[in-house]
């Protein structure tokens, strides 16, 4: 079976596509799932991403497994016989081998179907962006299927090889992308009193905005808050003109949502003084918005039960993790969880150029799978 996966997760590794650009991908995983036939396969909207639901037809628990398939936008430059096609585009998140061990186990369902209750077994677009699990939950016919419990596994570098890794409550932060555009009006560069230039409101936002998690706010949050500033432009590349628009962007980070929606709204209310203390309009937006990951301890105790039964080693995460995840959509309507397996300590991290999903972590990621269904609907 392990065999089989690696041949999948290659398949996929040599063919990414990105974030809600998986028409392919699903194609593949689609041809995969039908071979196996469930009780219902359906697409997602545009043809991206796709369910599985393996019926058992008898009462019992709804239980989501959710694999996410979308590539990033890094150019790969290893010389694995799989190596990207596509330029400028890889698997450094390892979404390949979340989808290719989900792709297996649903072998396994076939020959083992559920006996109360349903599986559904989902391949989810869009990860990377934080608009695959929303557009899923909006989909009428997913909406139809209504999960109690969801699960997903995500590989961890950093940590040792094949260890199951669970927390109870914030398992990843939330985050959002803050673009904030200034307005004001040129001049000639010799006579900017003329007009509106954002030059000083930009470098005042540029120094304060990172210190509002800290400068006398911190005690204001309940838990771990960071702004981190990630792009800024201003005017055109003109020695004559002096600039009148300007635009920064900032990615905001917090392990609570409460804490999240608190340092919005003092992020927004800076930029707003500043502004218009210049005289300047302004306009804010948001991108790539996260809620936070936050486990349920129920579905915790299930995966914690499963690596034990399993003989796999357990680590507890002292901390969440900064990175996001919008499996955190699924946790606001189903009890769920998020949880690791170790991709290695020394393995690259997450979105490294070198990184490559560890195929030795196949198997414990394959009985992890078993486990928890076995638990719930045998």
């Amino acid at each position: 079976m392990a065999e089989e996966i690696i041949k999948i997760r290659h398949q996929l590794h040599q063919f990414p596509e990105l974030s809600g650009s998986e028409t392919e991908t699903t194609l593949y995983i689609s041809a995969l799932l039908n071979e196996l036939k469930p009780d219902l396969l359906q697409k997602g909207a545009d043809e991206k991403g796709v369910w599985a639901v393996f019926d058992s037809g008898k009462p019992g628990p709804a239980v989501l497994f959710r694999a996410d398939i979308d590539a990033l936008p890094i150019n790969e430059t290893s010389d694995l016989p799989y190596a990207s096609a596509n330029q400028g585009v890889s698997h450094k998140c390892g979404h390949d081998g979340h989808a290719a061990i989900l792709a297996g186990f649903a072998s396994q369902v076939a020959k083992n179907r559920p006996e109360k209750g349903k599986l559904i077994l989902l391949f989810q677009p869009a990860e990377e962006t934080g608009m695959g699990a929303k557009s899923i939950l909006e989909n009428p016919d997913f909406n139809k299927l209504k999960p109690d419990y969801c699960f997903a596994m995500h590989n961890l570098p950093g940590f040792p090889v094949s260890g199951a890794v669970v927390r109870i409550g914030t398992f990843a932060a939330a985050s959002s992308g803050m673009i904030i555009k200034l307005k004001g009006r040129t001049s000639h560069a010799s006579e900017p009193e003329k007009g509106q230039s954002p030059a000083s409101v930009m470098a005042q936002l540029m120094s304060g905005l990172p210190g509002l998690t800290r400068n006398g706010n911190a005690g204001k949050f309940n838990d771990f808050v960071m702004l981190t500033l990630i792009h800024a432009n201003m005017g055109k590349p003109s020695f004559g003109t002096s600039p009148g628009e300007a635009v920064l962007m900032a990615t905001l980070r917090a392990y609570l949502n409460e804490d999240m929606e608190y340092l919005c709204k003092l992020a927004e209310e800076m930029v707003a003084k500043a502004s218009q203390s210049a005289g300047l309009d302004f306009e804010i937006s948001y991108t790539e918005e996260f809620p936070a990951t936050i486990n349920h301890e129920e579905p915790v105790e299930m995966v914690t039960e499963a690596a034990k039964e399993t003989g796999t080693a357990l680590i507890s995460a002292i901390l969440p993790f900064r990175w996001s995840e919008d499996f955190a959509h699924f946790g606001l309507q189903s009890k769920a969880v998020l949880f690791g397996i170790g991709a290695g300590e020394n393995h690259p991290p997450l979105h490294h150029p070198d990184y490559d999903f560890p195929d030795q972590i196949i198997p414990v990621a394959l009985k992890m799978w078993e486990a928890v269904y076995f638990k719930l609907l045998k």
